[in-house]
């Protein structure tokens, strides 16, 4: 049986040398940083900085109302400044907010501070679709397969580290944590600022119309099917450890050892599987294997229910497994369309807009989830199954109407790149 080895199936996920190992490096450096504060953060408030966890909560959904709401123009103003102006000073204001979590002392810095953070994470996340594109060209959808084996590489290590900060407890450890996020920003901007071209605003065809985002039908109706799907993020990490543990026997080990399972599926498989899918119609159908997927893994994790401790633990595997990979087909979908669909020129105004709706999904996911359907048992995660099959359904359609309704020419010909590193 070949052992794994993380080394070794991260050496396989990088790139060639050039923009596109640069942009992947400091993807990796980045979203490491971010692992490092997104489990051990709440923690840090609560016990270091002795806030409520009501303050906490109340908090970050502020930040989050607020985040909403700045989507779109922060993806216009990526797409009219360029993408990897944007990306760098919000890398440095990333850098600056997080160590700004060092000097919080009561509720109202800490909403300052958080609202800052999320809001430049925020830009870089809708900046990032339109220099993928730049870097990637005609492979964007394949290549961002790819970073997204990355990224769960690097949140799998930042997890580590903010494991380590949680066990030693102490307020010296959190610190720490925070301190080695905050530089990695920094080395995140090192490395674009030293080894990526200079990539400046696409230039802007004479018929496009302000906000034309809000016009585009083909592209509304994929946000609108994209945010019903979003849901499937919270199932294993919000549905499946309240489910392990209040209605099976298996151990709640589990729990933890499903979330391995996931990340080490989507690093061996998202690369293999994704980046085969590459125009509208590949991603239409990606999509509709996805939400079959999604059926069979909310069925099998609802007859996990009952059985003896060994049989309940091979049936969550196999739910996780199944889940997983329709995780990989939904993303790898979603990057088809979310790459081919948009103009390059409003490629993070397209971004930011469907972030809005991504947002308003992922919000609704706690209570609908942790409510009629975890309440309901067997019959809720079947309906939630079904509910993700049919939606599905309704993507291929999209995807040949937006096909349909693309220019000929791709708006990327006018794409000029400088040979030198900004």
């Amino acid at each position: 049986m070949p052992r794994l080895n993380p080394v070794r199936a991260l050496g396989s996920t990088m790139p060639e040398p050039g923009p596109r190992r640069v942009y992947a490096l400091s993807l990796l450096i980045n979203t490491i940083g971010t692992g490092l504060l997104m489990v051990s953060l709440p923690l840090y408030l609560i016990r270091v900085v002795e806030l409520s966890a009501i303050e906490v909560g109340l908090g970050l959904t502020i930040a989050s109302a607020i985040t909403l709401v700045a989507g779109m123009p922060l993806g216009d103003l990526a797409d009219r400044r360029g993408p990897l102006g944007m990306i760098k000073a919000m890398l440095l204001v990333q850098c600056a907010a997080t160590i700004g979590l060092l000097f919080i002392t009561n509720f109202a810095t800490f909403v300052v501070v958080v609202t800052i953070e999320m809001v430049a994470g925020r830009a870089i996340i809708n900046a990032e679709g339109a220099l993928l594109r730049r870097v990637a060209d005609d492979s964007a959808a394949g290549f961002r397969s790819l970073t997204h084996a990355i990224t769960n590489v690097g949140f799998s290590l930042g997890f580590a580290g903010s494991g380590i900060a949680i066990q030693v407890g102490t307020p010296t450890a959190y610190h720490v944590a925070i301190v080695v996020n905050g530089l990695t920003f920094i080395g995140a901007w090192i490395i674009l600022h030293r080894g990526m071209p200079r990539y400046g605003p696409l230039p802007v065809p004479h018929e496009s119309l302000r906000w034309g985002v809000l016009r585009d039908k083909p592209f509304v109706a994929y946000s609108v099917v994209g945010a019903s799907f979003s849901l499937q993020f919270s199932v294993l990490l919000l549905l499946l450890p309240v489910w392990v543990a209040e209605n099976t026997n298996a151990p709640g080990w589990v729990i933890s050892a499903s979330l391995m399972l996931n990340t080490i599926l989507v690093v061996a498989f998202q690369v293999r599987l994704g980046g085969r899918v590459q125009t509208l119609r590949q991603g239409g159908l990606a999509w509709r294997r996805a939400g079959l997927a999604f059926l069979g893994s909310c069925v099998l994790l609802g007859f996990a229910a009952g059985l003896p401790a060994w049989a309940a633990l091979l049936m969550i595997m196999a739910a996780v497994s199944v889940h997983t990979v329709g995780e990989i087909w939904h993303l790898a979908g979603g990057f088809a369309l979310s790459m081919g669909l948009p103009p390059a020129h409003a490629q993070g105004q397209y971004d930011g807009f469907s972030s809005i709706l991504g947002g308003i999904g992922a919000a609704v996911a706690p209570v609908l989830l942790l409510g009629p359907i975890l309440e309901n048992g067997r019959t809720g995660l079947a309906l939630l199954g079904a509910f993700f099959a049919l939606t599905s359904l309704l993507m291929p359609a999209v995807a040949r109407w937006g096909e349909r309704t693309r220019p000929t020419v791709p708006a990327t010909a006018d794409t000029e790149v400088a040979d030198v590193p900004a």
